[in-house]
């Protein structure tokens, strides 16, 4: 039997005080390509004036849960963008935050998680955050990181300041949730809307079906054409791919020469160049 999410814990959340509670989910962070994408649904409490702590009108969230609602993962593709259309509207409020492969690959992936949190907050409407924030899974990337540990310095947002709101973590939050769920599909379905527009500048890659995750015909691809701009390049399954060139070229001299020497492939180096000329956009 399919879970139907609700707003059991948002209700909770909004009887200790909580006007408006954010569902936090995150899509793309198994794929090999393509950016990592997190969602951001904040539902405001539905009985009241719809009024917030310092007199700010925001309308409340309607008390039925949007039909069809499920966890991303759930939903079919077409359903998927049927159910977006009525989660935006059901929303008190959402947003996107993204980090694109080249950020997962330089401050690794905790922190480009945090990094695309911080961006889709920032993009939420001016003054209005969260007093509460349920995030699917065990692991909490909104509450601010501590001093010298995952600091994004000049990557947040220009203007972003981090908040402490209370954050709850769900496993399975994006199965019970309702704001969770509806945080899911709005990161799955535009994660999905910009792999699809990319799809026509790498044909072979087919992305418009994988999205960037591992697939067959993503794998004999990038054996036959190498990386593309959108690629992870600093991920394990980059180390077999048969068009694996100078990956230090632009590095330190010395590093390139001692990993040379050592018959270290060079991961993490910022110029791959493993594509023959098919394989790029035109």
């Amino acid at each position: 039997m399919i879970q139907e999410p609700d707003l059991a814990t948002e209700r909770a959340l909004w009887r200790r005080g909580h006007r408006v509670v954010a569902g936090v989910d995150e899509v793309g962070r198994g794929a090999w390509a393509g950016p990592l994408t997190v969602g951001v649904a904040l539902v405001g409490v539905p009985e009241g004036d719809g009024t917030i702590g310092d007199g700010r009108r925001l309308p409340p969230t309607r008390r039925r849960v949007p039909p069809g609602l499920r966890d991303s993962k759930m939903l079919a593709e077409a359903r998927r963008e049927e159910v977006f259309a009525l989660v935006t509207r059901w929303c008190t409020a959402w947003a996107v935050g993204h980090a694109e492969a080249v950020e997962c690959d330089e401050i690794g992936m905790t922190a480009a998680l945090r990094l695309a949190t911080a961006r889709a907050f920032a993009a939420l409407p001016a003054g209005l955050a969260p007093d509460a924030v349920v995030i699917d899974g065990p692991m909490d990337f909104v509450t601010p990181p501590s001093q010298g540990s995952l600091a994004l310095g000049d990557d947040v947002p220009e203007g972003h300041q981090w908040w402490s709101p209370e954050v709850r973590t769900e496993v399975d939050g994006d199965a019970r949730c309702a704001s969770v769920a509806a945080a899911s599909v709005l990161a799955k379905v535009t994660r999905d809307r910009i792999m699809r527009e990319q799809a026509p500048n790498f044909p072979a890659f087919d992305f418009d079906r994988n999205k960037g995750y591992p697939s067959p015909s993503h794998q004999r691809a990038l054996c036959g054409y190498g990386l593309t701009a959108l690629h992870r390049r600093s991920w394990a399954f980059v180390d077999d791919l048969p068009w694996r060139r100078q990956w230090l070229r632009d590095a330190d001299p010395a590093v390139a020469r001692a990993a040379r020497l050592a018959g270290l492939p060079g991961r993490g180096g910022a110029d791959v160049a493993t594509e023959p000329p098919a394989a790029r956009a035109s």
